[in-house]
């Protein structure tokens, strides 16, 4: 079991307010295999694209996985880019089970043939995640690519006909798709997988396109009601806690577990303390030139500033700040907002409020966009399926089965 970071003694309280204040290991870590990828979507947070010629080698991958092992990290949530197009995604998959180490991977479903899907349904340590953003091809491919939904599709099949139990269908809720939410969840029941559904963020090509991509106000209230109503039997990642304010809680942690029970490590084993911040102010580290994993996460004056009493700002001074915290540190950084300020999705209005007086707003640090080029504000965004594609937040609840009193 991970635990606490060593500090002075205090009354022990919510399990969620330990958790503030920071464990010795993560409870779970993403990990970006590589950045490239066979689609070109236009909300990809780490801009994915084109391979990065500095990725990390199979040895220093493994040698992360022994680091996580000895840490005795929860599990490992393996993203991109596309993952599977690494020739060694397999060989690191397999020496992650064997050394103790959970794997869950999320993937366009482009490798997954029948073959892989038998493969996957005799392991019991690999969790497979297909990703889609559109209950319908015309949805989906809109903001994926062409083709794109007929594969996502294509490997649920697959994984359903080997007999893998509870895949991950995974969704970026968009204003295109919030209408779509009880058609995505059909479709999980019939391929007997799970819904997991994710809050857009204007990171990475995501800020390019999040003023017409995000959800409305009404439809964040809508958003919210269908998670009370099916919550309980959806993943969310816990990244729709900004819409507690609205009544009850939502289901899960409701905090900003960055560089507290999560992080992110990227291709070439740069340390961040969010997967939606890939930007040099949330950087925490390199593994390689810093002396690894462990000492990144436990030392870096990023992840022990994180960890200390957080003031709010003025929305402490809000009835609703105990019950969405602020919101989301990717979403406000992104949008120019402060740290301090309100989520510029604050369902009590407040970030529209902050909007109209935002600063500069931040671009993301990485761009690996196979064009070398991000799209201009309202410009058509082109999209391409790759024939042959080149030689990636957590997805459950980190508070299941604890107790929270």
């Amino acid at each position: 079991m991970t635990s606490m970071l060593e500090r002075p003694s205090a009354p022990v309280g919510r399990l969620v307010d330990q958790f503030e204040l920071g464990l010795d290991a993560p409870i779970c870590l993403t990990w970006e295999l590589t950045y490239a990828c066979n689609l070109s979507c236009v909300h990809c947070l780490s801009s994915s694209g084109r391979r990065d010629p500095r990725e990390l080698s199979t040895e220093q991958c493994k040698s992360i996985i022994d680091e996580l092992q000895r840490m005795q990290v929860f599990y490992v949530n393996i993203g991109g880019g596309e993952p599977t197009v690494r020739s060694d995604f397999w060989e690191l998959v397999d020496y992650a089970t064997a050394h103790q180490v959970g794997v869950k991977f999320s993937t366009n479903g482009v490798k997954i043939d029948k073959k892989v899907a038998a493969r996957l349904a005799a392991s019991d340590y690999v969790d497979v995640q297909i990703s889609l953003d559109g209950a319908t091809a015309e949805v989906n491919d809109a903001v994926r690519g062409p083709g794109s939904f007929a594969m996502a599709v294509r490997a649920l099949e697959n994984l359903s006909e080997a007999g893998f139990k509870d895949a991950k269908i995974s969704v970026v809720v968009t204003r295109h798709n919030v209408s779509q939410l009880d058609d995505f969840k059909a479709l999980a029941d019939k391929y007997g997988a799970t819904l997991r559904i994710t809050r857009l963020r204007p990171s990475g090509r995501g800020a390019d396109v999040w003023d017409e991509l995000h959800p409305t106000q009404a439809q964040q209230r809508e958003l919210y009601n269908w998670l009370v109503a099916n919550g309980e039997g959806v993943l969310t990642g816990d990244s729709f806690f900004h819409l507690s304010a609205y009544g009850d809680a939502l289901p899960g942690l409701n905090l900003c577990g960055a560089g507290r029970v999560v992080c992110l490590i990227d291709p070439i084993g740069d340390v961040y303390a969010c997967p939606f911040a890939i930007h040099e102010q949330f950087l925490a580290g390199n593994i390689v030139a810093d002396g690894g994993f462990q000492k990144v996460w436990q030392t870096s004056e990023l992840f022990q500033e994180l960890r200390s009493p957080q003031t709010g700002g003025a929305c402490s001074k809000c009835n609703h700040y105990d019950s969405c915290r602020g919101g989301c540190m990717a979403a406000k950084f992104f949008t120019g907002l402060p740290m301090d300020g309100p989520d510029p999705e604050c369902v009590i209005g407040n970030g529209e409020l902050a909007l109209a007086a935002a600063g500069e707003i931040p671009k993301s640090s990485v761009d690996h966009s196979r064009t070398g080029q991000r799209r201009t504000p309202r410009a058509p965004v082109p999209l391409t399926l790759m024939v042959r594609p080149p030689a990636k937040i957590c997805d459950e609840n980190p508070l299941a089965g604890m107790d929270q009193t």
